[in-house]
């Protein structure tokens, strides 16, 4: 069951309370199919990088059956460079650098060894190469998701709005939902989006977990508290890996089934903060995997019953 994954392969130079890195590999794009690519083979990337990019870690995704026939490679270019500070409480950040480098050409092409993928994930790109995408595919994926930001929303809102119209699932964060909806409620703000177009929508929020809305249903799933958060750089784009990967692995695409997707997300997430960059991802086991979504399980599970005199 194919999955096609578009976004960045990028490096980031990453600082925050716990430690410091000036260079790691980074980008959406890698994030979803670290993720991914635990339950669901082939994951099919999409995304651009220049001559700087590392072979091993070419050669690391191929080997989890990540396809890069999708990948362009720009060989007098840099990559896409982006440099930020965390806050203490880790929730905020500070943007010091934005290199687009070869990004700024991104106009991807999906290769005709593609076409026929029942899931697409689109990273948060511009709304316009987003669009270009899944008007490229021949055939309409079973599901795609798309994910954005506050940056779209203020200076392509109109194409934005264009992309919602053509998703299944549209993932933000809980202050990307009021702004593009104009509600505080995030309950109002979900029904004005789900107006737009997206049947799902997806408000992360960070620390405090993930609401999943459809129609006039909502599941709410908590984050696992951690003891160590040292980066949570990467731990959206993980989340949306573990979510897709799970859906295109049962092929199953009910309410009640993106409920498990979003439990199978949050545990990706949780280890992505763990370490720099995707570091924990390359460590861990299907055991660990497993033995992180019992816990989420455990976390949200209790017996209660009324018992009336």
């Amino acid at each position: 069951m194919s999955l096609i994954s578009v976004g960045t392969m990028a490096f980031d130079a990453i600082e925050t309370p716990f430690g410091k890195t000036d260079r790691i590999i980074g980008g959406s794009a890698t994030y979803v199919a670290y993720a991914a690519s635990n339950f669901v083979k082939p994951v099919q990337q999409v995304s651009i990088v220049g001559n700087d990019f590392p072979q091993e870690e070419m050669d690391e995704l191929s080997s989890r059956g990540v396809e890069l026939d999708g990948v362009e490679i720009v060989k007098d270019k840099k990559s896409f460079f982006w440099s930020g500070k965390y806050h203490l409480d880790m929730n905020t950040r500070d943007t010091l650098v934005t290199d687009l480098n070869v990004l700024a050409d991104f106009d991807p092409v999906i290769p005709v060894s593609y076409q026929g993928a029942e899931f697409l994930m689109l990273g948060n790109l511009d709304p316009k190469v987003q669009l270009s995408v899944i008007k490229q595919m021949k055939q309409r994926p079973r599901l795609i998701v798309m994910d954005t930001m506050n940056f779209w929303m203020e200076i392509a809102l109109p194409k934005l709005e264009e992309v919602l119209k053509e998703v299944d699932v549209l993932m933000v964060n809980d202050s990307e939902a009021r702004q593009l909806s104009g509600q505080f409620s995030l309950v109002k703000a979900a029904k004005v989006i789900m107006g737009m177009g997206p049947k799902y929508l997806i408000i992360k929020k960070g620390e405090h977990g993930a609401l999943l809305f459809h129609e006039n249903n909502v599941f709410f799933a908590p984050a696992l508290p951690l003891e160590d958060v040292f980066d949570p750089t990467g731990a959206g784009d993980t989340f949306a890996g573990g979510f897709i990967g799970h859906l295109a692995r049962t092929k199953d695409i009910s309410f009640e089934n993106m409920k498990t997707a979003i439990i199978v997300g949050s545990a990706m997430a949780s280890f992505c903060v763990e370490k720099f960059g995707p570091t924990r991802l390359k460590e861990i086991t299907k055991a660990d995997i497993d033995e992180r979504i019992q816990q989420f399980v455990n976390l949200v599970n209790f017996d209660f019953s009324l018992t009336s005199e």
